[in-house]
């Protein structure tokens, strides 16, 4: 039996937006024969330049490949580039093992497993938390769902791009995981705009109190950096609006049918709505600090 080397496996990789093109890049650095595509394609010129092949569709892509991720928006966009007779599963060959990447949530996830399951593809549950700048490190942690007998087959590639995998169970559990620990992102991220408001309706310098986070235990890394940038004004998108919008989207629906009421998202995502629909989507979440101007007509 002939072992298999970086070198002589194929990775078809769809979507290199923002997040997509450093994991890419990681997985060329690592010796992979990569085969990437994308609905932008003026995104896949660096990564051509750094060794990869360039696809002229999703279907192309996936020609002999031994693995296919996917790093696209939303489960109907994974839908439409993976299946119908131009779909990359026309031309995947069975056995191949499809990872999934993207944050589309648990019924996405369920649904795209069928789909894979009838063309006789293996597939992995392999969303990821942390943004650009671990994606181009290599840093991210892989929340994994999927059959056990996947696990040392995946490790390759998955390790090229993480410093950690964590298998939490069968497919569907880290779309799940990343729920939830997306959830506990956003609502960080406006208590940390609220807790800025506050203090300056208080007459506090927030600058002040962002120091006190910095040095007390109830203090968080990321929410301090966040709060430094929201008073910087430094929106550049690590993490955009929009994206956070849609796993909260997805959170506040997933915590209703199982039966719980996720009351501290569920009160601010309305404003987070007309963030977005006021053009500040594309912007990164830390933006909202913007939208969340403490409201004085009653005073």
């Amino acid at each position: 039996m002939t072992m298999r080397t970086n070198s002589n496996t194929t990775i078809a990789f769809l979507g290199v937006g923002r997040m997509g093109s450093p994991m890419a890049t990681r997985l060329v650095a690592a010796g992979f024969l990569v085969r990437v595509w994308n609905r932008s394609p003026q995104r896949v010129a660096p990564l051509v330049e750094a060794g990869a092949v360039e696809a002229a569709s999703s279907a192309e892509a996936a020609i002999g490949a031994d693995f296919l991720v996917t790093m696209l928006p939303d489960g109907p966009s994974v839908e439409a580039v993976m299946s119908g007779a131009q779909g990359a599963l026309s031309t995947l060959r069975s056995g191949a093992v499809w990872l999934q990447m993207s944050s589309i949530g648990a019924d996405w996830t369920n649904r795209l497993s069928e789909l894979a399951a009838h063309s006789g593809v293996l597939f992995v549950d392999a969303p990821v938390s942390g943004s650009v700048g671990p994606a181009e490190a290599g840093t991210l942690l892989v929340l994994a769902g999927g059959p056990i007998e996947a696990r040392d087959q995946v490790a390759p590639v998955l390790d090229a791009m993480s410093r950690q995998t964590v298998w939490l169970g069968p497919v569907g559990a880290g779309s799940k995981a990343k729920l939830v620990l997306n959830n506990w992102l956003v609502d960080l991220v406006e208590a940390t705009a609220e807790t800025l408001h506050f203090s300056e309706a208080l007459g506090l310098d927030p600058q002040l109190i962002i120091g006190l986070l910095d040095e007390a235990p109830i203090g968080s890394p990321y929410a301090v950096g966040k709060a430094r940038q929201m008073l910087a004004g430094e929106f550049a998108p690590s993490f955009a609006l929009k994206h956070a919008l849609k796993d909260a989207d997805l959170s506040v629906a997933a915590g209703r049918d199982a039966g719980i009421e996720l009351r501290v998202t569920e009160s601010f995502i309305g404003s987070w709505h007309r963030a977005v629909a006021n053009g500040l989507g594309e912007q990164d979440l830390s933006v909202v600090f913007t939208n969340s101007e403490p409201d004085r007509s009653a005073q």
